[in-house]
């Protein structure tokens, strides 16, 4: 298993991945309705370049309480953010207090059958001023149009009564056209503070 260093992280890849992260763009909220990553736009590539993509998210702070942080892709170089996707989710949470802890998978509601509409990458996030989330998308193969374009992606936030909760969330994009533009909201606001970095594996 191949290890990418540097001062501020120290990230195992799978085997056979290479082993270099690549960084290709950095997009900062503020106060940002969307945060978006259109290939061959603002020095963003997202193609054939690399077979695997991974999106970080550092702090991401939503400017409503109990709004969701959710994603979907483009086959139109942002055009529109529609693509069909069937995915799943599931979730651990433990209180503050610690009377309360979970293991569960979610209801239909947070994952999309054969639906157009936002994944979700967490629930109810909390919008107080040291409330946020953090976590990673892995996108793989992008630019095939061979095949349908899967992801994986994990978060852990400050959900809104007072926990800690580690999200999952997996599917694929039900499309063999290539998805050359990925788009971050909240379901309702802005997003008022945080970074998302891409990087590629090389």
């Amino acid at each position: 298993m191949a290890t990418y260093q540097n001062s501020r992280y120290n990230i195992a890849l799978p085997s056979g991945s290479g082993g270099n992260l690549v960084h290709i763009k950095t997009l900062t909220a503020s106060s940002s309705a969307t945060l978006s990553f259109v290939d061959g736009t603002s020095d963003v590539v997202l193609d054939s370049t690399y077979r695997t993509y991974i999106f970080k998210f550092i702090n991401i702070h939503p400017a409503t309480n109990g709004a969701h942080f959710q994603f979907n892709g483009s086959a139109d170089t942002g055009s529109n953010y529609n693509v069909t996707k069937t995915t799943t989710v599931f979730a651990i949470y433990h209180s503050e207090s610690g009377s309360s802890a979970s293991l569960e998978s979610r209801s239909h509601a947070d994952g999309v059958q054969q639906g157009t509409g936002f994944q979700l990458l967490n629930t109810d996030s909390g919008a107080g001023d040291d409330e946020s989330t953090s976590g990673e998308l892995f996108l793989f193969n992008p630019s095939s149009t061979t095949f349908v374009k899967h992801f994986i992606a994990r978060t852990n936030f400050y959900y809104e009564s007072d926990f800690s909760m580690n999200f999952f969330s997996a599917g694929y994009c039900n499309t063999t056209s290539a998805i050359d533009a990925i788009q971050f909201k909240m379901s309702s606001g802005n997003i008022d503070a945080g970074t998302i970095k891409l990087y590629g594996i090389a």
